[in-house]
Protein backbone atom coordinates (compact mmCIF):
# COMPACT_ATOMS: atom_id res chain seq x y z
CA UNK A 1 0.00 0.00 0.00
CA UNK A 2 1.34 3.58 -0.57
CA UNK A 3 0.36 6.22 1.93
CA UNK A 4 1.13 9.81 0.76
CA UNK A 5 3.13 11.70 3.59
CA UNK A 6 4.49 15.46 3.60
CA UNK A 7 6.76 16.51 6.61
CA UNK A 8 6.55 20.60 8.23
CA UNK A 9 8.57 22.55 10.68
CA UNK A 10 6.60 23.60 13.52
CA UNK A 11 6.82 26.48 15.71
CA UNK A 12 9.25 28.69 13.10
CA UNK A 13 8.56 30.87 10.45
CA UNK A 14 11.52 28.75 8.00
CA UNK A 15 12.84 25.62 7.08
CA UNK A 16 15.22 23.62 8.93
CA UNK A 17 14.11 25.27 12.31
CA UNK A 18 11.66 24.63 15.07
CA UNK A 19 10.36 20.68 15.33
CA UNK A 20 9.80 18.84 12.56
CA UNK A 21 6.83 16.40 11.96
CA UNK A 22 5.79 14.22 9.88
CA UNK A 23 2.13 13.86 8.81
CA UNK A 24 0.96 10.57 6.96
CA UNK A 25 -2.49 10.41 5.14
CA UNK A 26 -4.94 7.47 4.31
CA UNK A 27 -3.97 5.57 7.63
CA UNK A 28 -7.47 3.70 7.98
CA UNK A 29 -5.97 0.27 7.46
CA UNK A 30 -2.74 0.72 9.76
CA UNK A 31 -2.58 -1.11 12.98
CA UNK A 32 -1.08 0.52 15.92
CA UNK A 33 2.14 -2.04 15.88
CA UNK A 34 2.33 0.03 11.93
CA UNK A 35 2.09 3.25 13.25
CA UNK A 36 4.88 2.59 16.03
CA UNK A 37 6.95 1.07 13.04
CA UNK A 38 6.78 4.02 10.78
CA UNK A 39 7.26 6.84 13.81
CA UNK A 40 10.33 4.63 14.25
CA UNK A 41 11.27 4.94 10.58
CA UNK A 42 10.64 8.50 10.72
CA UNK A 43 12.83 8.76 13.92
CA UNK A 44 10.58 12.50 14.23
CA UNK A 45 9.72 14.02 17.67
CA UNK A 46 5.95 13.15 16.30
CA UNK A 47 4.73 11.28 13.70
CA UNK A 48 0.52 12.21 12.36
CA UNK A 49 -1.30 9.22 11.07
CA UNK A 50 -4.64 10.84 9.57
CA UNK A 51 -7.72 8.62 9.75
CA UNK A 52 -11.19 9.17 8.61
CA UNK A 53 -13.32 11.18 11.39
CA UNK A 54 -15.98 10.25 13.05
CA UNK A 55 -17.94 12.65 12.87
CA UNK A 56 -17.65 13.98 8.36
CA UNK A 57 -17.95 17.93 9.79
CA UNK A 58 -14.77 17.04 11.28
CA UNK A 59 -11.41 17.34 9.20
CA UNK A 60 -9.47 14.45 10.37
CA UNK A 61 -8.72 11.71 13.41
CA UNK A 62 -5.71 11.81 14.17
CA UNK A 63 -3.14 9.57 16.04
CA UNK A 64 0.04 10.61 17.52
CA UNK A 65 3.58 8.57 18.15
CA UNK A 66 6.70 9.63 19.51
CA UNK A 67 9.64 6.55 17.74
CA UNK A 68 8.89 5.20 21.69
CA UNK A 69 4.83 5.77 22.60
CA UNK A 70 1.65 6.79 21.33
CA UNK A 71 0.42 10.33 22.89
CA UNK A 72 -2.97 11.66 23.59
CA UNK A 73 -2.01 14.96 22.71
CA UNK A 74 0.80 17.22 21.39
CA UNK A 75 0.93 20.76 20.38
CA UNK A 76 3.12 20.63 17.30
CA UNK A 77 1.55 17.49 15.72
CA UNK A 78 -1.75 19.70 16.39
CA UNK A 79 -0.33 23.07 14.90
CA UNK A 80 1.63 21.20 11.83
CA UNK A 81 -0.74 19.05 10.86
CA UNK A 82 -3.76 21.67 11.29
CA UNK A 83 -1.40 23.65 8.72
CA UNK A 84 -0.72 20.78 6.17
CA UNK A 85 -4.81 20.28 5.79
CA UNK A 86 -5.55 23.95 5.84
CA UNK A 87 -3.20 24.85 3.04
CA UNK A 88 -5.15 22.89 0.84
CA UNK A 89 -8.28 24.04 2.15
CA UNK A 90 -7.75 27.72 2.07
CA UNK A 91 -5.95 27.15 -1.66
CA UNK A 92 -9.56 25.45 -2.99
CA UNK A 93 -12.07 27.91 -0.65
CA UNK A 94 -9.67 31.25 -1.59
CA UNK A 95 -9.88 32.47 1.70
CA UNK A 96 -7.13 33.38 4.34
CA UNK A 97 -8.23 32.04 7.41
CA UNK A 98 -9.71 28.23 7.81
CA UNK A 99 -10.87 26.25 10.70
CA UNK A 100 -9.41 22.80 11.29
CA UNK A 101 -11.16 20.48 13.55
CA UNK A 102 -8.88 17.46 14.70
CA UNK A 103 -10.22 14.34 16.24
CA UNK A 104 -7.19 13.34 18.79
CA UNK A 105 -7.34 10.82 21.62
CA UNK A 106 -7.74 13.45 24.11
CA UNK A 107 -10.78 14.83 22.23
CA UNK A 108 -12.07 17.20 19.73
CA UNK A 109 -9.30 19.62 18.92
CA UNK A 110 -10.39 22.88 17.26
CA UNK A 111 -7.83 25.14 14.95
CA UNK A 112 -7.48 28.59 13.58
CA UNK A 113 -5.13 28.87 10.63
CA UNK A 114 -4.39 32.18 9.02
CA UNK A 115 -2.57 32.95 6.09
CA UNK A 116 -1.03 36.58 5.22
CA UNK A 117 1.10 37.46 2.11
CA UNK A 118 5.20 36.78 2.70
CA UNK A 119 4.11 35.13 5.83
CA UNK A 120 4.60 31.43 6.92
CA UNK A 121 0.97 30.11 8.07
CA UNK A 122 0.34 30.63 11.84
CA UNK A 123 -2.16 28.12 13.68
CA UNK A 124 -3.63 28.65 17.00
CA UNK A 125 -5.64 26.36 19.05
CA UNK A 126 -7.19 26.67 22.70
CA UNK A 127 -6.23 23.64 24.79
CA UNK A 128 -8.39 20.21 25.17
CA UNK A 129 -8.23 20.28 29.05
CA UNK A 130 -6.49 23.10 31.14
CA UNK A 131 -3.30 22.69 33.23
CA UNK A 132 -3.88 20.84 36.25
CA UNK A 133 -1.72 20.28 39.34
CA UNK A 134 -0.16 16.93 39.40
CA UNK A 135 1.08 16.62 42.85
CA UNK A 136 4.49 17.47 44.61
CA UNK A 137 7.93 17.36 41.91
CA UNK A 138 11.10 15.37 42.99
CA UNK A 139 13.40 17.71 45.60
CA UNK A 140 15.44 19.95 44.21
CA UNK A 141 18.58 17.45 45.28
CA UNK A 142 16.87 15.02 43.16
CA UNK A 143 16.37 17.70 40.07
CA UNK A 144 19.78 19.02 40.27
CA UNK A 145 21.72 15.52 39.94
CA UNK A 146 19.12 14.53 37.18
CA UNK A 147 19.66 17.83 34.98
CA UNK A 148 23.31 18.32 35.70
CA UNK A 149 22.55 21.30 37.83
CA UNK A 150 23.77 22.79 41.46
CA UNK A 151 20.61 23.07 44.06
CA UNK A 152 21.36 26.84 44.09
CA UNK A 153 20.72 27.50 40.11
CA UNK A 154 17.20 25.80 40.90
CA UNK A 155 14.44 28.10 41.32
CA UNK A 156 14.24 31.97 40.46
CA UNK A 157 11.77 35.20 42.34
CA UNK A 158 8.56 32.90 43.50
CA UNK A 159 9.32 30.41 41.08
CA UNK A 160 9.18 26.65 42.39
CA UNK A 161 9.44 23.42 40.72
CA UNK A 162 5.74 21.72 39.85
CA UNK A 163 4.33 19.03 38.06
CA UNK A 164 1.39 20.15 35.65
CA UNK A 165 -0.31 17.97 33.28
CA UNK A 166 -2.38 19.64 30.43
CA UNK A 167 -2.80 15.91 28.69
CA UNK A 168 0.82 15.08 29.35
CA UNK A 169 2.24 15.75 32.41
CA UNK A 170 5.37 17.18 32.90
CA UNK A 171 7.87 18.29 35.88
CA UNK A 172 8.71 22.14 35.41
CA UNK A 173 12.47 23.52 36.74
CA UNK A 174 12.39 26.89 37.34
CA UNK A 175 16.48 27.98 36.76
CA UNK A 176 18.22 30.75 37.85
CA UNK A 177 20.08 31.63 34.34
CA UNK A 178 19.71 31.14 30.94
CA UNK A 179 23.88 30.13 31.28
CA UNK A 180 22.18 27.27 33.42
CA UNK A 181 19.43 25.92 31.14
CA UNK A 182 22.32 25.98 28.65
CA UNK A 183 23.90 23.87 30.45
CA UNK A 184 21.58 21.32 31.59
CA UNK A 185 21.36 17.93 30.32
CA UNK A 186 20.19 13.98 31.42
CA UNK A 187 22.65 12.76 33.47
CA UNK A 188 20.82 8.62 33.09
CA UNK A 189 22.37 8.10 36.48
CA UNK A 190 20.16 9.88 38.57
CA UNK A 191 16.74 10.33 36.02
CA UNK A 192 15.05 7.59 37.39
CA UNK A 193 15.66 8.59 41.05
CA UNK A 194 14.14 12.04 40.27
CA UNK A 195 11.76 11.16 37.74
CA UNK A 196 11.04 7.73 38.03
CA UNK A 197 10.73 5.34 34.74
CA UNK A 198 7.52 6.08 33.16
CA UNK A 199 4.30 8.28 32.94
CA UNK A 200 6.20 11.25 34.68
CA UNK A 201 9.44 11.50 33.25
CA UNK A 202 9.46 14.75 31.18
CA UNK A 203 11.27 17.72 32.46
CA UNK A 204 10.32 21.02 30.84
CA UNK A 205 13.62 23.23 32.35
CA UNK A 206 13.00 27.16 31.70
CA UNK A 207 14.39 30.82 32.48
CA UNK A 208 13.02 33.82 32.42
CA UNK A 209 16.35 35.29 30.99
CA UNK A 210 16.27 34.63 26.69
CA UNK A 211 18.38 34.92 23.92
CA UNK A 212 15.70 37.27 21.96
CA UNK A 213 13.99 40.41 23.56
CA UNK A 214 10.46 39.42 22.17
CA UNK A 215 9.95 36.78 24.18
CA UNK A 216 9.79 35.86 27.64
CA UNK A 217 11.12 32.41 28.64
CA UNK A 218 13.63 30.08 27.35
CA UNK A 219 13.05 26.50 27.78
CA UNK A 220 14.14 23.14 27.10
CA UNK A 221 12.76 19.83 27.60
CA UNK A 222 14.12 16.48 28.36
CA UNK A 223 12.62 12.91 28.16
CA UNK A 224 14.56 10.32 27.91
CA UNK A 225 12.90 6.71 27.24
CA UNK A 226 10.50 8.40 25.09
CA UNK A 227 12.89 7.52 22.04
CA UNK A 228 13.73 10.93 22.08
CA UNK A 229 16.08 12.63 23.96
CA UNK A 230 15.27 16.74 23.67
CA UNK A 231 12.60 17.94 21.86
CA UNK A 232 13.10 21.43 20.35
CA UNK A 233 9.38 22.96 20.81
CA UNK A 234 6.99 21.30 23.10
CA UNK A 235 3.35 22.58 23.03
CA UNK A 236 2.00 19.98 25.87
CA UNK A 237 4.60 21.27 27.64
CA UNK A 238 4.17 25.20 27.04
CA UNK A 239 0.06 24.42 27.68
CA UNK A 240 1.19 22.74 30.92
CA UNK A 241 3.80 25.75 32.24
CA UNK A 242 0.34 27.62 31.85
CA UNK A 243 -0.47 26.40 35.07
CA UNK A 244 2.81 27.57 36.50
CA UNK A 245 2.21 30.85 34.54
CA UNK A 246 -0.93 31.43 36.62
CA UNK A 247 0.09 30.54 40.14
CA UNK A 248 3.33 32.28 40.03
CA UNK A 249 2.74 35.38 38.08
CA UNK A 250 -0.34 35.79 38.48
CA UNK A 251 -1.56 37.72 35.97
CA UNK A 252 -4.55 40.16 36.25
CA UNK A 253 -8.01 39.28 34.83
CA UNK A 254 -8.44 39.00 30.83
CA UNK A 255 -5.80 37.74 28.26
CA UNK A 256 -1.86 37.75 28.62
CA UNK A 257 0.44 36.54 25.77
CA UNK A 258 3.54 35.06 26.83
CA UNK A 259 6.10 33.92 23.86
CA UNK A 260 8.66 30.91 24.89
CA UNK A 261 11.87 30.10 22.68
CA UNK A 262 13.34 26.45 22.57
CA UNK A 263 15.35 24.80 20.63
CA UNK A 264 18.12 26.77 20.62
CA UNK A 265 20.77 24.52 22.15
CA UNK A 266 19.94 21.94 19.12
CA UNK A 267 20.32 24.43 16.44
CA UNK A 268 16.61 24.62 15.56
CA UNK A 269 15.41 27.92 17.25
CA UNK A 270 11.43 27.54 18.18
CA UNK A 271 9.07 30.23 18.79
CA UNK A 272 5.76 29.12 21.00
CA UNK A 273 2.96 31.56 21.58
CA UNK A 274 1.15 30.84 25.12
CA UNK A 275 -1.93 33.06 25.10
CA UNK A 276 -4.10 32.27 28.79
CA UNK A 277 -7.26 34.01 30.12
CA UNK A 278 -7.54 34.96 33.50
CA UNK A 279 -10.81 35.60 35.43
CA UNK A 280 -11.46 36.11 39.54
CA UNK A 281 -7.63 34.74 39.80
CA UNK A 282 -8.16 31.76 37.92
CA UNK A 283 -7.39 30.17 34.34
CA UNK A 284 -9.86 30.39 32.29
CA UNK A 285 -8.32 29.37 28.90
CA UNK A 286 -4.84 28.36 27.67
CA UNK A 287 -4.31 28.76 23.74
CA UNK A 288 -1.13 28.04 21.93
CA UNK A 289 -0.18 29.16 18.82
CA UNK A 290 2.75 29.13 16.10
CA UNK A 291 4.11 29.38 12.68
CA UNK A 292 4.93 26.32 10.50
CA UNK A 293 6.20 25.51 7.10
CA UNK A 294 5.68 22.64 4.65
CA UNK A 295 9.40 20.96 4.13
CA UNK A 296 8.77 17.74 1.95
CA UNK A 297 6.01 15.62 0.27
CA UNK A 298 6.36 11.88 -0.93
CA UNK A 299 5.05 8.59 -0.67
CA UNK A 300 5.16 5.98 2.07
CA UNK A 301 5.34 2.08 0.70
CA UNK A 302 4.26 -0.70 3.50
Amino acid sequence: MKHPFATLDVFTNKTFAGNPLAVVEDCDGLSDADMQAVAREFNLSETVFLTTPERTAHSAGMRIFTPGTELPFAGHPTIGTAVFLATRKAAALDTSEVLIVLEQKIGIVRVGVRFRADEAPFAEFDVPKLPEDIGDPPSIEHLADALNLLPSEIGFQNHKPTKFSAGVPYTLVPVASIEAVRRAGVNAKSWSAAFGRSGHNAAYVYSRETESASAQFHARMFVPGSGILEDPATGSAAAAFAGAIARFDNPPAGWHKRVIEQGYEMGRPSRLVVSVEMASGQLETVRIGGHAVMVSDGVLYR
